[in-house]
């Protein structure tokens, strides 16, 4: 499957924007999706991943209360509402996809197949 992010872009400490993940496949449905994010000089981070029921979600400690994955099964979409967005948040957001089974934890970047290329958030404080 592949992968096209969008939606990144500068914004000021404290507003919002929305990533956008869009797929190339029918059967996207059937996949588990993840953002993850990567800045200079540090590892890659995970920030939210929805199952493929969208049912569950989940999200990284730095972003809770502040991020909200959903999807699109119709559109074959998933997104990150990104609000209250600090300095820290700036960094190159990644989109995944994954067909592990339902009781594999989805924070981690290795149960992760297909990655999409990145798109730069930037806050500026």
């Amino acid at each position: 499957v592949q992968l096209q992010a969008s939606g990144g872009g500068l914004v000021q400490a404290g507003g919002s924007l929305r990533l956008s993940c869009a797929a190339s496949e029918r059967t996207f449905s059937r996949y588990s999706m993840g953002w993850f994010r990567q800045a200079p000089g540090k590892e890659r981070e995970f920030v939210a991943a929805i199952r493929r029921s969208s049912e569950t979600t989940y999200y990284g400690d730095s972003v809770k209360g502040r991020f909200n994955i959903f999807r699109d099964n119709a559109k074959n979409t998933v997104n990150l509402q990104m609000n209250n967005l600090k300095s820290e948040d700036s960094a190159v957001y990644s989109c995944a996809a994954s067909i592990a089974i339902l009781s594999t934890p989805l924070t981690s970047e290795d149960v992760y197949r297909y990655w999409g290329q990145g798109t730069q958030v930037t806050v500026s404080s």
